[in-house]
C-alpha cells in the first residue's frame, strides 16, 4: 500500500523509517499493513537505509586505498549480501557456513576475509580451496596448522595475523575484542615472534596484519589508539624483514539506538587516514570491515500484542516475538526503541515491560516503555537490522521469523517464516 500524501517525521537515526500522521512506516509502506501481510514476527529491511550507510563507506573510500569488506556476522541474509556484492563490496567472514552463504549470493571469493578464533580444518580447506583473498590468523597453533593444510593442497596460505593491542572501546563487556584477557588474536607482545615464525613456513604468504577491538563502539579514541600500538609493531616487523602490504582495522563502529552519537563512516575513515599520514604511512592499503552500521538501523522487528497483563507490581504486554527472535536484550541488556505501528491518543497509555512467550525471566525485549496498546496491536522494534535475524533460534521449538526488503512500494520476502516441519526434518527417532 503506497503511503499517503501527509507531512513524515523521520525518527532519530533512521531516515528511512518515519511516522506519517498515526501510520509508522518503511519507505512508502505502512508497518501494520507488512505485518498483516506477512505475519508476526517479521524482520523487514529498507533497502534505501542499507544503501545509504553503504554509499557512505563508499564515498569515504574514494579518498585513501580502501578495501570495503562487510561483515557478515552483522546480518547475513542472502538478499542483503547480494544487494552490497552488487555495490562492489567484498565479506568478512568468521565460519564456512558465512563462506558458503557469501559464494552462493555471488560474492567473489578474492574479496573474501576468512576470520574467526575457531576454525576447523574442513574450514580453512574450503577457504583455501576457494581462494579466499585472506586467512585472519589468531593463534600460532594455527599458523601451523594452516601451512600444514596449505601444503597439502599445494598452494601458499595468504594470511594476516590479527593482533591484540589491549585497547579497551569503552563498550558493552561482551562486545569487547581487543582488551588482554580476549580470547581473540595474538598479545601484541608476542606478535613480532609470531611473524618470524611465518617467515620460516613455506606455504604462507603474508599480506598484513589485523586488530579489532569491539563492537558498537561511538568514539574515534580508541580506534586511534589502536591504530598507533599497531603501527608501531608493523615498524617493527617490517624492520625484521617482512612486508606488511594492508592493514585490517577491522570494524565496530556503533549505530545510534538510544542518543548515541557515533562518528559517521567519513569521520571515522578520514581521522585513520589523518593518522596513518602523520605517522608516514599513508600510503598504506587499508581494509575494513563494517556491519552494524551498514544494516542495524535499517531493520525493524514486528511483533504483535498476544496478551497485556498486570500484577500488583508491573504492566506486562506479552508479544510473539521473543528472544529466540531478538538475543540482544537477554544477552546484553540492550535497549532498542519500541513504536507502535499505529498511534493511539486514547489516553491509556501505561508503563510496559514488553515480554515474549518464552519460559524464560530473561525473555525482555524492552523495559519501562510507555505505550498506549491493545491486545492485537502491531509494534516495532527499531535498529533490529543487525545481531537481530542472525542471532536467532529454535528454543522452545519455534520458528525463526520470516524477512522482508522492502524497496519503496515493493516488499520483497526474502526468508519464509520457518515451520513445524522444518525445524522436525532433520530429526530421527529411536529404532523400534
Amino acid at each position: 500500500m503506497s503511503a499517503p500524501s501527509r507531512p513524515a517525521d523521520a525518527l532519530p537515526g533512521h531516515p528511512h523509517i518515519v511516522r506519517r500522521g498515526d501510520a509508522l512506516m518503511i519507505e512508502a509502506l505502512r508497518a501494520d499493513e507488512l505485518a498483516r501481510r506477512f505475519g508476526t514476527p517479521l524482520y523487514v529491511y529498507s533497502r534505501a537505509a542499507i544503501e545509504q550507510a553503504a554509499r557512505q563507506y563508499e564515498d569515504a573510500a574514494r579518498d585513501h586505498p580502501l578495501a570495503l569488506r562487510y561483515s557478515v556476522k552483522a546480518n547475513s541474509s542472502k538478499a542483503i549480501l547480494q544487494l552490497l556484492q552488487r555495490r562492489g563490496w567484498g565479506f568478512d567472514v568468521v565460519s564456512g557456513g558465512e563462506l558458503a552463504r557469501v559464494l552462493d549470493a555471488g560474492g567473489s571469493a578474492d574479496k573474501v576475509v576468512f576470520s574467526g578464533v575457531g576454525k576447523t580444518d574442513a574450514e580453512l580447506l574450503a577457504a583455501l580451496r576457494a581462494g579466499v583473498q585472506c586467512i585472519n590468523v589468531e593463534s600460532t597453533s594455527e599458523l601451523e596448522r594452516i601451512d600444514r593444510l596449505a601444503g597439502g593442497l599445494g598452494v601458499q596460505a595468504p594470511i594476516s595475523l590479527r593482533v591484540n593491542p589491549d585497547v579497551d572501546p569503552r563498550t558493552h563487556p561482551y562486545m569487547s575484542t581487543g582488551l588482554r584477557t580476549s580470547k581473540f588474536g595474538i598479545d601484541q607482545a608476542q606478535a613480532r615472534q609470531a611473524y618470524a615464525r611465518c617467515a620460516q613456513l613455506r606455504n604462507l604468504r603474508v599480506l598484513g596484519i589485523d586488530v579489532h577491538i569491539g563492537s558498537q563502539i561511538t568514539t574515534l579514541g580508541p580506534y586511534l589508539d589502536a591504530l598507533d600500538r599497531v603501527l608501531e609493531l608493523v615498524r617493527d616487523i617490517e624492520h625484521d624483514g617482512i612486508r606488511l602490504h594492508h592493514l585490517d582495522l577491522g570494524g565496530g563502529l556503533g549505530i545510534r539506538y538510544a542518543g548515541e552519537s557515533p562518528p559517521a563512516p567519513g569521520e571515522w575513515i578520514a581521522a585513520l587516514s589523518e593518522r596513518l599520514r602523520a605517522r608516514g604511512q599513508g600510503h598504506r592499503a587499508l581494509l575494513v570491515e563494517p556491519g552494524r552500521s551498514v544494516v542495524g538501523n535499517s531493520g525493524v522487528l514486528l511483533c504483535r500484542a498476544i496478551t497485556l497483563k498486570s500484577t500488583l507490581e508491573r504492566h506486562f504486554a506479552v508479544v510473539d516475538a521473543a528472544m529466540n527472535d531478538l538475543m540482544r536484550p537477554a544477552l546484553y541488556e540492550a535497549w532498542q526503541a519500541i513504536e507502535p505501528a499505529v498511534l493511539r491518543e486514547d489516553g491509556h497509555a501505561l508503563r510496559y515491560d514488553v515480554v515474549g512467550p518464552v519460559c524464560e525471566s530473561g525473555d525482555w525485549l524492552g523495559r519501562e516503555r510507555m505505550l498506549d496498546l491493545r491486545e492485537g496491536d502491531v509494534l516495532a522494534i527499531l535498529s533490529a537490522g543487525a545481531y537481530g535475524m542472525a542471532m536467532a533460534s529454535n528454543y522452545n521449538t519455534r520458528g525463526r521469523a520470516a524477512e522482508v526488503l522492502v524497496d519503496g512500494e515493493q516488499a520483497h520476502l526474502v526468508r519464509e517464516r520457518e515451520t513445524l516441519d522444518d525445524l522436525l526434518r532433520c530429526e530421527r527417532g529411536l529404532p523400534g
